[in-house]
């Protein structure tokens, strides 16, 4: 997949639902992530902001999320 073009990104409560997931966990394994594994923030009016994940974003979260699982046990 192409990084320079991305046509679309998912709030981070859209993908934790969609993975399953709370979004307090998913912030916790996306904080790290830099816009080149696929994470962006999105800032709305009155400093109201977001995390937003593309198409390879998600990618990335699929497998720290089995990491961690792996990890914990």
């Amino acid at each position: 997949m192409q990084l320079n073009k991305v046509h679309s990104v998912k709030t981070i409560d859209r993908v934790a639902a969609e993975l399953g997931e709370t979004v307090d966990r998913i912030f916790d394994l996306a904080i790290d992530m830099e816009a080149e594994d696929g994470v962006i923030w999105v800032y709305g009016p009155a400093d109201d902001s977001v995390i937003a994940f593309t198409p390879f974003g998600i990618e990335n979260l699929r497998e720290l999320i089995e990491m961690d699982r792996q990890h914990a046990h």
